[in-house]
């Protein structure tokens, strides 16, 4: 069973430590399906392209690179073949690299391809540097109805469409089975009296933990934040997470590490960390991306295999779930010469047939109708759990599914912000005070980008 992991997710999609300081995503980033089946040696049967024949243009691409993100790419030649062009890959790399090389090129104005990869928590500083083209014009409402509605949405801003998602991740709750009375808690105030009572260092065993550093613990504070009914700005874009939402948010964070509910090694973690933790039975229940199931699955390397489960994440104080989320996608640049054929292009690699392929690598991909076929296929594997965290992570899309602010600044925000946070989770500062000094940085930041 191959699947990619959390924190390859981060890595590919740049959301891992480094880059812009951001960690898949996550998780983001970014993110894994299942039960998944290792990807076929020979190239897929082809999918259909789409409508319109390019004989003799060649489409340049921009594309992310490593794991389980090629095995789209045999889909290639079918749409070669069909249109009578060619795809050139001009770059391949990480997240980081493609954000990195996608930045500077547009800023630049050096672009020279027509597809480049994108994602939810990148797109928006694209948009601003006006490297983008405005997709809505190329793709009917009937093209675009099978993609899950929130997963769509997170492509937009500014009234327009500019990203196509290809697959997503997003977290549920995560927790040992095999512990007498542990249940899924159904809030966040559950959640901490959960994880403090099942703290036993006698047996070497933490109620929870939480990646710890970069815009990994910026994206956690933001869904319980979020969860608690807060907003990181008004509709002014004024910063005003030192709302009470946001005391209570921080607080839940350093009263669990004070009470030794948490490693105290914790603000070091990003994500391979807190899944090796959780692995190695030392854990008992936390937020966690999807795609380390095989991991957690396997007894070779995990001592909790069937001895875990999934829920959908607590409610705060608003009513409403968390749901840190993200997409990875593909976008056309601005200063595409064949704009009509890099859409064609993106319509067949997002395409039913091409995301059934992308599905088969363990991705959660991005159209309803796979997904269901996805969850079917799950049903008949004889193991449970593996239906019942799909069904999880797509009421999740479905439902709940938030992204950070779409902004340019949403990265040098979480740089900001995320120090301080470990500060306060280290009790080297009280929430609100911290709070209140980033909500100064954050305002000045938003200031010399001319939101005011």
């Amino acid at each position: 069973m191959t699947k990619i992991s959390r924190r390859s997710f981060l890595k590919f999609a740049g959301l891992a430590a480094g880059g812009a300081a951001l960690a898949s995503c996550a998780p983001p980033p970014a993110a894994p399906a299942a039960p998944a089946e290792k990807p076929a040696e020979s190239a897929p049967a082809a999918a259909p392209a789409a409508e319109g024949g390019f004989a003799g243009v060649t489409v340049k691409m921009h594309a992310i690179s490593g794991g389980n993100y090629e095995q789209l790419y045999t889909t290639i030649p079918a749409w070669e073949a069909a249109n009578g062009a060619k795809v050139e890959i001009v770059f391949k790399g990480n997240g980081f690299e493609t954000d990195k090389r996608l930045v500077q090129d547009f800023a630049a104005g050096t672009v020279d391809y027509d597809v480049c990869w994108d994602h939810t928590s990148f797109f928006s500083q694209y948009v601003k540097a006006g490297g983008l083209e405005p997709l809505d014009g190329y793709f009917t409402d009937a093209e675009l109805a099978d993609f899950i509605p929130r997963l769509l949405n997170a492509g937009r801003r500014d009234g327009s469409l500019w990203l196509i998602p290809r697959h997503y991740d997003i977290s549920l709750m995560q927790f040992r089975s095999d512990l007498e009375g542990l249940t899924a808690p159904e809030t966040w105030d559950e959640f901490k009296e959960t994880a403090i009572k099942f703290t036993d260092p006698a047996k070497g065993l933490y109620g929870t933990q939480f990646a710890g550093k970069e815009e990994a613990l910026t994206g956690r504070f933001y869904e319980v934040f979020t969860a608690e009914g807060g907003s990181l700005f008004d509709d002014k874009w004024e910063p005003i997470f030192n709302s009470a939402a946001g005391v209570k948010a921080a607080t839940m964070f350093a009263d669990l590490y004070k009470a030794k509910a948490m490693p105290p090694g914790m603000t070091n973690f990003v994500w391979d960390d807190v899944a090796k933790n959780f692995a190695n039975g030392t854990i008992a229940l936390y937020t966690e991306w999807p795609g380390w199931y095989g991991y957690f699955q396997d007894p070779s390397s995990s001592q909790v295999a069937g001895k875990f489960d999934y829920a959908r994440q607590p409610k705060g104080d608003g009513n409403i779930h968390g749901g840190w989320a993200g997409a990875h996608g593909f976008s056309v640049t601005k200063a595409s010469q064949h704009k009509d054929a890099a859409v064609s292009l993106i319509k067949h690699l997002t395409s039913p047939e091409s995301l059934t392929i992308e599905s088969e690598t363990g991705l959660l991909v991005a159209r309803q109708s796979v997904f269901d076929a996805v969850i079917e296929k799950a049903a008949g594997s004889g193991v449970p759990l593996d239906k019942k965290r799909l069904d999880l992570v797509l009421l999740a899309a479905q439902e709940d599914l938030k992204t950070p602010p779409l902004i340019a600044e949403w990265l040098p925000m979480s740089n900001i912000f995320y120090p301080i946070m470990q500060k306060i989770i280290l009790g080297d500062v009280e929430p609100k005070a911290g709070l209140d000094d980033a909500v100064v940085q954050v305002r000045k930041l938003m200031d010399d980008a001319g939101y005011y």
